[in-house]
């Protein structure tokens, strides 16, 4: 009898540990489908602050009489504030970015989408990041879109 009692009390202490941990993880990662939803406007306010910058190396000043360098110097500044908030709040809540370039592929960190031969780097190692990852606290919730290098023969 007093057998039966130490395995049920034992067993009632696993079910309050695994459910503890079940609910830990619940909260942790309740944002999950959401921030996924995010990583695409982060990727488009990357990109958007990556276009006005180049269009400033394409416009000559001395020519510019109806003040659109400062117009888009200004457009410049408020995307990159955008995206500078935007990564603070992802940070916040454990959502990390993460660029793995010249990194060793791992499958489960990095999503092969071409291959690049390369002499001068070893291979499977990560040559061109097209898109880069995101994790949530210790998951990964979207892959580094990537290019590999393979041995030259």
């Amino acid at each position: 009898m007093k057998d039966k009692v130490l395995r049920a009390f034992a067993e009632m202490e696993n079910v309050k540990e695994r459910t503890m941990r079940e609910s830990e993880n619940a909260k942790k990662f309740a944002i999950q489908n959401f921030a996924k939803c995010l990583l695409d406007v982060a990727d488009n306010l990357s990109r958007a602050s990556s276009a006005a910058k180049e269009s400033f190396t394409k416009i000559d000043v001395s020519k510019d009489t109806g003040g659109s360098v400062l117009q888009l110097q200004t457009l410049l500044e408020g995307v990159e504030m955008t995206e500078k908030q935007l990564s603070e709040v992802f940070r916040k809540f454990g959502l990390e970015k993460y660029n793995p370039r010249n990194e060793e592929f791992d499958p489960n960190r990095h999503n092969a989408v071409f291959q690049v031969p390369d002499a001068s780097k070893p291979a499977n190692h990560v040559a061109v990041v097209l898109k880069v990852g995101y994790m949530l606290h210790d998951r990964v919730i979207r892959p580094a879109e990537v290019g590999v290098t393979v041995a030259m023969s």
